[in-house]
């Protein structure tokens, strides 16, 4: 998912494996995700998609930038119900949640896995226990 901010801006989504990098993006605000390649697209993440910082994670701070203390995290998205609030979040293996629009700009990410895709995903078999397999169990 993108920021509401971000609909200006061109947008695709993320895929495994690529880098990506924090970004302010023309005509907005709000930071979020580039393709290295290409700076001006914004790239959206799905909640639930998993990602490796290069280095410790930098978030601005009023006055002082502050360090997260960790490198891994999960896209999360936050405050849904209240539309004029930003929701993309990062939630960070030691449990510290940040707004992707508070990162620094510049750090570099790896996008380590994808959400499984409900769509995607092979139909389970329906499975009955004939019933001479049940007979001498005790329930």
């Amino acid at each position: 998912m993108c920021e509401y901010s971000l609909h200006a801006v061109a947008t695709r989504p993320a895929e495994v494996g690529e880098s990506l990098i924090s970004s302010t993006f023309p005509h907005t605000t709000t930071r979020g995700f580039a393709s290295e390649n290409d700076p001006t697209m914004a790239v959206c993440l799905r909640p639930g998609t998993e990602l490796a910082f290069e280095n410790e994670v930098m978030r601005d701070g009023l006055v002082f930038h502050r360090r997260i203390g960790d490198r891994l995290a999960r896209f999360r998205q936050i405050n849904t119900d209240d539309p004029n609030r930003h929701h993309d979040a990062l939630e960070f293996a030691n449990g510290v949640m940040v707004m992707v629009t508070d990162l620094m700009p510049g750090q570099r990410v790896i996008v380590l896995q994808l959400p499984a895709d409900p769509a995607e995903m092979p139909a389970r078999e329906e499975r009955t226990v004939p019933d001479e397999a049940i007979v001498g169990l005790h329930l």
